[in-house]
């Protein structure tokens, strides 16, 4: 019989413990004295559910373009941060984005613990038209996509047990912090005067500063030292991500609005338009340089696009998102280009389309901010206010910096626990097999060479 090994059990009885705990909160009737907007409630539970479909959205993004031995490893990855994250968030993530600010650094984790009143509670002042159970169950939504964004750049080579350590740890010490120096009245960035209307630093930024941590910290795959092209193992799955991710960011951006208003109209309109725009900049960009108009690029360049309108789909114009959108993908397929030419392996491109689009995008709103679109905004520099955009630059480089330094800290730690990277043999099988007992192949038909169909045998 199999010994098993502490490591091996160990994610079971915490969980168990987690479980056993949460039975012991004391319940609180629910708080309802007739305030909340029932159109309001209906709006942000569909804008929710739309941001939980991100992240399957996510996992068909990034496995349709990773080798097909990882596709399965790759796509789990960013799916079981639902459950992490979703777990993590009610017994104490909410409260440390959200609970009650300590110096506006962190919430005290006591404020929400185990959800502890938040059903009771009052509606949260940013939002008062809907409970706060609803509020946090919508925030929840982004915290859990978040580390399933900085998967596609230590793709085929990280140990999925250290991954999961790796959601927990980044959910604790980046993104919580974060969300509350971004959105709570208290934190330091908000207070400071930065804008953020869905993201911007809170998921991009810090995704794509973990993104190339975790590059730096695993090093580069075999494949990538041998300069090996991979083709990408299901381009219809990368169209299907896109497409879903497309649909998911109306949520992200309008329920972001945390009501049916006209902002969320606005923010729903300058999500679209930033899309196409980069998405055509990105394959025309492509084109100019001598390539094929690719479906991969126009994907790619979408989703940046998206990226970069985030920060500022409830504070710019309509029109602005055009130009938002087109420089964003120009200027993250330049940092691709120049990616490509170190010995940076970041698999999927995460930190160029994530971290620059998240940088670039959050600058642009610094330009493009403006009041008659959102009165509770500010005026960018465009609008004849240079001071504004540079409150958002400071807020810019104090994210990048601290994303990257606790992030690569977290790596290094993990590294340090457990080996972080397969080793070179698992690595060689691919990590479906070697992570999961699993292959892409699974009972599938695959189509021969000849035009024929074969009946692939499932692995025993």
């Amino acid at each position: 019989m199999a010994k098993i090994l502490l490591k091996q059990v160990g994610p079971f009885v915490v969980l168990s413990i987690i479980a056993i705990l949460a039975l012991f909160t004391p319940l609180l009737p629910n708080f309802d004295e007739g305030k909340y907007n029932a159109s309001d409630i209906a709006f942000i539970l569909v804008a929710t559910a739309f941001v939980f479909l991100m992240t399957p959205g996510l996992a068909f993004f990034y496995g349709g373009m990773v080798h097909r031995k990882n596709v399965i490893s790759t796509m789990i990855k960013s799916v079981v941060a639902a459950g992490v994250i979703s777990v993590l968030w009610v017994t104490v993530s909410f409260s440390l984005a959200f609970g009650e600010s300590i110096h506006g650094l962190i919430g005290n984790p006591l404020t929400f613990l185990f959800f502890h009143g938040v059903n009771s509670g009052p509606a949260w002042s940013l939002a008062p038209t809907i409970p706060l159970t609803l509020f946090a169950l919508f925030q929840l939504m982004f915290a859990i996509i978040t580390p399933g964004l900085v998967v596609g750049a230590v793709a085929e080579r990280i140990r999925f047990t250290s991954y999961i350590l790796f959601i927990v740890l980044f959910a604790l010490l980046v993104y919580s912090p974060l969300a509350h120096w971004t959105w709570h009245p208290e934190g330091i960035l908000f207070k400071m005067g930065v804008l953020d209307f869905a993201g911007g630093t809170v998921v991009h930024i810090s995704a794509g500063m973990a993104a190339l941590a975790g590059a730096l910290v695993l090093k580069r795959r075999r494949s990538h030292q041998d300069h090996q092209e991979i083709p990408p193992a299901n381009i219809p799955y990368v169209l299907i991500g896109t497409g879903l991710l497309w649909f998911g960011w109306f949520g992200f951006n309008a329920g972001s609005a945390l009501g049916a208003n006209s902002l969320a109209v606005s923010a729903f309109a300058t999500t679209n338009i930033a899309a196409g725009a980069a998405g055509l900049s990105w394959m025309f960009f492509d084109v100019a340089r001598g390539k094929k108009p690719s479906v991969l690029g126009f994907c790619i360049g979408a989703v940046v696009g998206l990226v970069a309108i985030t920060p500022g789909a409830g504070f710019v114009s309509i029109p602005s998102s055009i130009f938002i959108g087109a420089a964003a993908a120009v200027i993250s397929n330049l940092a691709v280009v120049w990616k490509s030419k170190t010995s940076l392996d970041d698999t999927l491109d995460v930190f160029p389309c994530h971290g620059v689009g998240g940088i670039v995008g959050m600058l642009l709103t610094g330009v493009f901010a403006t009041k008659t679109v959102n009165a509770a905004g500010v005026d960018g520099l465009f609008y004849g206010n240079p001071a504004f955009f540079f409150t958002q630059l400071k807020g810019v480089l104090i994210v990048v910096a601290f994303s990257f330094v606790v992030s690569f800290l977290i790596f290094k730690f993990i590294n340090v626990i457990q080996p972080i990277r397969v080793t070179s043999e698992e690595e060689e099988e691919g990590l479906d097999a070697s992570q999961h007992n699993e292959k892409y192949f699974q009972g599938t038909l695959i189509v021969a060479a000849t035009g024929m169909e074969i009946e692939h045998e499932p692995t025993t």
